[in-house]
């Protein structure tokens, strides 16, 4: 069993007024943005909310897991291993924490009452898959991609795991799964978005039509439309798999680079930029831009999650989370 450190520390939330993009539209209430210190050097990366109002998130750099209570910008940190680097965290249908732990090249389960971690590894033949992200499908199949070009389940219960290779080589980045139950994932290196057939493992592969536009992320929205944040072209463009169809628009500004997206209960859209040192709220309904630049420079905000009212980063270069309220 892995040496678990708690580590405590209380640090009172920021609030911060947003400023504005060039090129975005007005501010609006009810948005407010708060800042909420974590501990020092962990580079916190991706995020995810849980139901009793806790936020997780990765220390890629400390080999740790957080969770903050935004109460009273407490946090606690979970040693997840000699050699971890976490990279992205996802709340399983046991509420446990399910990270893609790079590090030690596997899956970890956190408790999220007695923090024990337990791993499940990679086969020895993937050795530094370098781990991404992972979604839980609607039949509690854990999905998780690797960027040396890998793909692959794990059965939480039996810890049954198959690994894929992708049918293009290096780049499987962002994953997501939509309202029927399809996994789909975005590659970064490869220029395209991917369809898993749970049933066979195989990977179909769809070209948004932006050339080489690096597919970084993907989330899907509530009516299973697929949007992705596209870091090369500085895009969010979504593709809607019922019909075929594409669409795409440029962040604000002069060179954008669109790394994270994530889609909101109201299926409104937000984006970082890196470029921007900023968070973008997108709405499919207006196309119009919310802009919500870092009080910091160097935020870089890596992938976004949220809960009602609620949209949550990492600034993983200023050792922060930020949240953005979205209702009054």
């Amino acid at each position: 069993m892995n040496r678990r450190q708690f580590l405590v520390s209380t640090a009172a939330g920021i609030f911060a007024a947003p400023a504005l993009l060039r090129g975005a539209v007005a501010q609006e209430d009810p948005f407010r943005v708060k800042y909420y210190p974590v501990a020092s050097g962990m580079g916190s990366r991706d995020i995810a909310a849980a139901p009793d109002g806790a936020v997780w998130f990765c220390g890629q750099h400390n080999g740790a897991l957080g969770r903050l209570d935004p109460r009273d910008g407490s946090f606690k940190l979970v040693d997840l291993g000699k050699g971890a680097a976490p990279h992205g965290v996802v709340i399983g249908p046991d509420g446990a924490l399910w990270v893609t732990e790079g590090g030690q090249n596997a899956i970890a389960r956190v408790d999220p009452g007695n923090h024990r971690v337990t791993l499940f590894r990679l086969p020895e033949k993937e050795a530094y898959a370098n781990l991404n992200t992972g979604v839980f499908d609607t039949s509690g199949i854990y999905w998780f991609t690797g960027q040396s070009g890998i793909y692959g389940r794990l059965e939480p219960k039996s810890g049954d795991m198959t690994v894929f290779k992708a049918p293009r080589g290096h780049g499987p980045y962002g994953i997501t799964v939509t309202p029927k139950g399809d996994v789909w994932y975005a590659s970064l290196a490869g220029n395209h978005i991917a369809r898993i057939d749970p049933a066979t493992g195989n990977a179909s592969v769809v070209e948004p039509p932006t050339p080489r536009q690096g597919a970084r992320r993907v989330w899907s929205d509530s009516r299973g439309r697929l949007w992705v944040s596209e870091w090369n072209s500085g895009n969010v463009s979504v593709h809607d798999p019922a019909d075929g169809s594409w669409k795409a628009w440029k962040l604000p500004g002069d060179a954008p680079r669109t790394y994270s997206v994530y889609v909101d209960d109201k299926d409104k859209v937000w984006l970082t930029d890196f470029a921007a040192n900023a968070i973008v709220r997108f709405d499919p309904a207006t196309e119009e831009f919310n802009a919500f630049r870092s009080d910091k420079p160097g935020a870089n905000v890596r992938q976004m999650a949220g809960r009602p009212g609620e949209a949550w980063g990492g600034e993983s270069g200023t050792d922060r989370l930020v949240m953005i309220q979205t209702v009054a």
